[in-house]
């Protein structure tokens, strides 16, 4: 039975470790089911430490990486990203291995000497144990070697991946990962992968994003390697259906929709939440079956961003607070506007108890925002009347009539 390390075949180890301990990834999104922490071990005619972990997990991970040694020293620490949750036990590894050489590209070393002040700890220089490489670069270990595909912004400026072309392993840091521990299975043949879904759409929607357009240009550059098995530094190995998460990424990054629609509320005293209702039911009458309702104030922005990343169609609906947009809203709009989601259909709607104020911003916003828009709308003062639930049953209709008109095109995806 394998614990301490998981051989991939004879010379590839992996050593990665599970944290069910901390709450917020980054401090900032829920991880309801944990997360891995993936690093990998070659043990061929030279040695090489693919990435770290978490210092946390520190421990363990010292552990698992000795055992796979069996008394060998490292030859090589490739540090595809800096990011701490990949490179925090880097110092933890160079007490052990005074002797082991860095692999990175020339971000790499501006990093590494600001989060660690390497230079001179326990003897290491820049000029005797680094080793700078760049795109399409190779690193010989003796019987294998690999190569550095830059990955810029994906998700930070030094972030590489490397290939080894013999096997069409390609060790991909943060591209391909996901939220969720490794709950005894490491490989995508040992996992439901149902179970992953969500949070693989999570992670990729809440890390990674943002900067969609780069990750398409890292696809592009990846496409034409053979690659037969991907190594994430989250999430499961994908070594038997490589393609399903590359095709999942390539969804994601080119911002496909599912058939469906996210209504999103902010409401104090339950009248924008009626209404909230009443486009939901009018939707489902229509035949919309994937509708998903979020009270702002109660839903973490982690799942907010991951529905309305998937789901075509966004209703947002806000009370207004000092004349202005209900704060918990005013957040979530801020949010969009800072992570650039595209190809989505809009509609938006309000209430106020004296002076309104949320319609407005929220119709700011979808004047800006590119999206397909929804023209019915409906603001409510005070309580909804029964034209109010009208203007509401409108909103949806208009909003159905969009989404089917989508669907008669072949413009969904499923995820």
């Amino acid at each position: 039975m394998e614990y301490l390390s998981v051989e991939i075949d004879k010379n590839w180890h992996y050593i990665g470790v599970n944290d069910r301990d901390t709450r917020l990834f980054e401090n900032m999104w829920p991880l309801e089911n944990g997360v891995s922490y993936n690093s990998y071990l070659y043990t061929g005619e030279k040695t090489a430490l693919l990435d770290t972990v978490k210092i946390n997990k520190s421990g363990l991970f010292v552990e698992k990486l000795e055992a796979a040694l069996k008394g060998r020293p490292i030859d090589y620490l490739i540090v595809h990203h800096m990011e701490p949750d990949h490179s925090g036990s880097i110092t933890s590894v160079l007490d052990l291995y005074p002797d082991i050489k860095l692999v990175g590209n020339k971000k790499t070393r501006e990093f590494l000497e600001n989060y660690y002040q390497l230079e001179g700890y326990n003897g290491f220089s820049y000029e005797k144990n680094f080793v700078e490489v760049g795109d399409g670069d190779k690193l010989s270990l003796g019987d294998t070697e690999l190569t550095f595909y830059l990955t810029p912004m994906v998700h930070w400026p030094e972030s590489m991946v490397s290939f080894e072309e013999s096997t069409g392993r390609l060790f991909s840091q943060d591209a391909f990962g996901a939220f969720g521990s490794l709950s005894g299975a490491i490989f995508d043949d040992e996992i439901n992968w149902e179970f992953y879904l969500d949070d693989t759409i999570r992670y990729y929607t809440n890390i990674i994003g943002k900067f969609s357009t780069l990750v398409k240009n890292a696809l592009k550059k990846l496409s034409p390697l053979d690659i037969k098995m991907i190594c994430p530094v989250h999430g499961p190995v994908w070594r038997t259906n490589p393609s399903r998460i590359f095709d999942l990424y390539q969804k994601l990054s080119d911002q496909k929709t599912e058939e469906g629609v996210a209504i999103i509320y902010g409401s104090m005293y339950g009248n924008t939440e009626k209404m909230a209702e009443t486009i939901a039911r009018t939707l489902a009458v229509r035949g919309i079956k994937n509708v998903r309702i979020f009270d702002v104030s109660k839903t973490h922005l982690s799942y907010l961003l991951a529905d309305m990343w998937r789901y075509e169609g966004l209703v947002l609906g806000s009370c207004t607070y000092n004349n202005a947009l209900f704060p918990p809203m005013e957040n979530l709009v801020r949010t969009l506007v800072n992570q650039k989601m595209k190809n989505h259909t809009l509609g938006v709607f309000g209430s106020y108890s004296w002076g309104g104020g949320a319609l407005k911003e929220l119709q700011e916003f979808a004047n800006k925002s590119g999206y397909d828009l929804v023209e019915s709308t409906v603001e409510v003062k005070g309580t909804p009347n029964k034209e109010d639930f009208e203007k509401g049953v409108a909103l949806g209709n208009e909003m159905a009539d969009k989404i089917i008109a989508k669907r008669s095109q072949d413009y969904y995806v499923e995820f």
